[in-house]
């Protein structure tokens, strides 16, 4: 038997902190999850829909209609809504075979995206300061300086559905003072983890300090100048002074005709599968 379990910690600290979870609906059944779990997906969904100024995503895969889609609807609905995206700039397998259907999911999502949102989405990948392509390997969101999450789920049908998934989302109790104090005008006010969650990432990406990037509406602005500048230099054959930051606009590769004809059938069968029972499927449901 298990020994019994211990008493619980006493509260320390400002962090109202949710563990969320996937776990897909299989045969034979999770005993503890007889239908799986998708916490983690509703936990998104929510945030989601709640957003009104922006969405700060970094992500290894960034697939899928269903998942992004609820992005996308976002955007169409909310005219002041802003959306940034921090992808790898090469998949993670990168071969002539297993490149493309990688690729295929992700031009479905940004496609998607852009299509709802024109220039108020914006994509982005990281390179050192050598030029060498960094991996990005989060998986981080936050939501308007209120809500944050970090946990080991991508945003696709895979983490949200399908795989064994552990994510924490936090709300910090603590105000930040620092204007705009309610980035999404719901009453919420910005909070301090995830502002300074934010802030430390995008110091690191853009580099100088925190002028412009504090509120949200003007740091979509600069990451997309600093972003730009960059691509321009590589553009101009590297001449003169490297402009600072290592973000640089993500499109990613356009697949021929031929070939999405046969990455399609293969991405959403091996690469990005659907774990929810039948009926949420049929109702596109989570």
């Amino acid at each position: 038997p298990l020994p019994p379990l211990p008493r619980d910690p006493k509260p320390q600290g400002s962090h109202a902190v949710q563990i969320l979870r996937t776990y897909p609906a299989k045969k034979p059944p999770f005993p503890f999850a007889p239908n799986g779990e998708r916490s983690i997906a509703r936990a998104y969904h929510k945030a989601y829909e709640r957003a009104q100024s922006l969405i700060y995503i970094e992500d290894q895969y960034f697939w899928s209609s269903e998942v992004p889609g609820i992005l996308a609807q976002n955007l169409r609905n909310k005219p002041n809504l802003h959306l940034i995206v921090v992808l790898p700039r090469y998949p993670e397998k990168d071969g002539t075979f297993s490149a493309p259907p990688n690729v295929f999911g992700q031009i479905q999502a940004v496609e998607m995206i852009q299509e709802a949102g024109g220039d108020r989405a914006a994509f982005y990948n990281l390179e050192n300061r050598l030029g060498t392509p960094i991996y990005v390997h989060a998986k981080v969101c936050v939501v308007d300086d209120v809500w944050a999450a970090i946990g080991s789920d991508n945003v696709n049908l895979r983490s949200w559905t399908h795989d064994s998934e552990l994510s924490c989302s936090v709300i910090d109790e603590t105000l930040d003072e620092r204007e705009p104090k309610d980035p999404g005008g719901l009453g919420d006010g910005a909070r301090r983890f995830a502002r300074d969650l934010r802030l430390e990432l995008w110091r690191e990406h853009l580099g100088g300090d925190d002028a412009e990037l504090v509120d949200p509406a003007q740091g979509f602005h600069r990451f997309k100048r600093v972003a730009q500048a960059l691509e321009d230099w590589h553009a101009a054959g590297k001449r003169g002074t490297r402009p600072p930051g290592h973000a640089r606009p993500h499109e990613p590769d356009d697949l021929p005709r031929w070939v999405r004809r046969w990455a399609g059938p293969i991405y959403r069968t091996a690469l990005d599968p659907d774990g929810r029972p039948r009926d949420l499927r049929k109702a596109n449901l989570f």
